[in-house]
This record gives structure tokens, C-alpha cells and sequence, in this order.
């Protein structure tokens, strides 16, 4: 499965204004556990099948195929098989995907912060309570 021009491509201008040059990219992170998937790519590089599976905890394998089809069909992960018995397969980052690495380890800090931030404000909502 390859993301499709109609899910990828940047909205039309509006009246007055232009599209969000981020939305191409914002689209195709956004699927149930692509970012998990990535984040475990980046963060254990290459890994077969089902070490991904068991790192991804929760995600079925008809999910996790989806996942790695459209990430493909994207670019942003390569699928290396090797004809032996049993067939290997192995998923890494390209380096388009590998693009995002500073993006993404931003974001991850930005994200651990605002939950610490989060997390103090229910407390003091508690105390205050």
C-alpha cells in the first residue's frame, strides 16, 4: 500500500491564503502507530518483522504490515529480503526517513515536556481540589 497523491497532497490555496507547506509531511506521520514505528527504528535501527511487533507493543501484524507498506511507499523505510529459508526481512530508515531525526528529536523532547507540564498542573488541580 503506497499513500495515495489524494492523501498526500497539500490542500488547495484558499481565498487569500496558501496551504501548509507541513501538511505533506504532517499526513504521512499521522496513521495509527507510524510515528511508534519510526521512533523504533530510529531509536534500534534495523530490525526484522517481528522484533518491530514485539517493540510496538499492542499492534497487530495486518496493522504493522500497513504501517510498513505505506512508510515504504513513501520512502521514509526500506524493506531488505533475503531469499533464505526462511525468507529474512529486514526494515530500516532511509535516508529520507533519517531526514527526520532532528525534527523528531525535537518534537520527542517538546512532547516530554509539555507531559511533565501537564502532569504538575492535574496535581496542583488536585491539591487545589
Amino acid at each position: 500500500m503506497t499513500i495515495s497523491t489524494e492523501e498526500t497532497a497539500a490542500p488547495a490555496p484558499q481565498e487569500g491564503g496558501a496551504a501548509c507547506p507541513m501538511d505533506y509531511i504532517l499526513r504521512m506521520l499521522m496513521g495509527p502507530w507510524t510515528t511508534y514505528i519510526v521512533y523504533n527504528l530510529r531509536a534500534f535501527g534495523p530490525q526484522r518483522f517481528g522484533e518491530l511487533k514485539r517493540r510496538v507493543a499492542g499492534i497487530s501484524a495486518k496493522m504493522l504490515t500497513e504501517r510498513l507498506r505505506t512508510l515504504e511507499g513513501a520512502g521514509l523505510i526500506k524493506r531488505d529480503y533475503e531469499a533464505t529459508i526462511p525468507p529474512k526481512v529486514t526494515y530500516s530508515l532511509t535516508p529520507r526517513g533519517h531526514e527526520l531525526d532532528e525534527v523528531l528529536e525535537k518534537l520527542g523532547e517538546v512532547a516530554v515536556r509539555w507531559q511533565a507540564e501537564d502532569r504538575a498542573a492535574r496535581k496542583t488541580e488536585l491539591k487545589a481540589a
